[in-house]
């Protein structure tokens, strides 16, 4: 009875199946390599920074405009040598000029004084200058000889009556003396035509436009002598670089 009881026992053990070893396990196999899913997460990421950048870009548009680099009285006009490009963020709200507009811009005026380094915007100029109260402005066609060379929008300027009559004798010189009387000892160049923008060199012209900015009590004066031809301009102190 005990022999068959061991060998039943034996035979219950043997039937229970059998642990492998640690050792014994079965190697993992390698992992598989996918180089297009790799591709396509590189393109995914380019195309989300790229499409960043637009947002950004589309936020911040910027536009080319006028900046005034060079004081502009009132009455005065841009031109090449007192405007230059600037790039800014583009607003609705506020009425830039911009720079492919500065042609239509040169035709026309300051309302007032406008300083240098500023940006030009819409309602700086018109058709018609504002003038401030107590001064009045004068239109002057002048011949060379009567208007210092390189004279420019913005100068201050002295005002002659010049007289052409010549004679002999101390009455016709006392005469003559009386009439070459200053106009207007500090009047404003408002505007001059500009040698950039015409293309000529204002000396060599025989006639230029200038239109000065004077105090209201001798604007008559100043006409009524231009009328006549008999207006010279010198330039006083209060330039810059005098």
């Amino acid at each position: 009875m005990k022999i068959q009881e061991r060998t039943g026992a034996g035979v219950g053990r043997s039937a229970a199946p059998a642990q492998p070893s640690v050792g014994d396990r079965l190697p993992t196999p390698p992992r598989e390599r996918k180089p297009a899913l790799a591709a396509l997460a590189v393109l995914l990421i380019l195309v989300g920074a790229l499409g960043a950048t637009m947002l950004v870009l589309q936020a911040g548009d910027r536009i080319e405009v006028v900046k005034v680099t060079a004081p502009i009285p009132a009455g005065g006009s841009v031109s090449k040598s007192n405007t230059t490009s600037v790039m800014v963020a583009k607003d609705d709200s506020i009425h830039y000029v911009e720079w492919t507009q500065l042609n239509d811009l040169k035709k026309l005026k300051a309302v007032n004084a406008i300083p240098a380094g500023v940006v030009a915007v819409g309602e700086m100029f018109g058709s018609e200058a504002g003038v401030d109260a107590g001064k009045a402005t004068v239109g002057l066609s002048l011949k060379a000889g009567q208007y210092p060379t390189g004279i420019k929008q913005g100068d201050t300027v002295a005002a002659y009556r010049v007289s052409s009559a010549t004679g002999s004798g101390n009455s016709n010189s006392s005469s003559s003396a009386s009439s070459n009387s200053v106009i207007a000892d500090s009047a404003r160049v408002s505007y001059v035509p500009d040698p950039k923008d015409s293309g000529d060199e204002i000396v060599g012209s025989t006639n230029l436009a200038v239109t000065l900015t004077v105090d209201s009590d001798k604007a008559a004066d100043l006409a009524q002598a231009a009328s006549n031809g008999e207006v010279a301009l010198v330039k006083v102190p209060g330039n810059s670089g005098n």
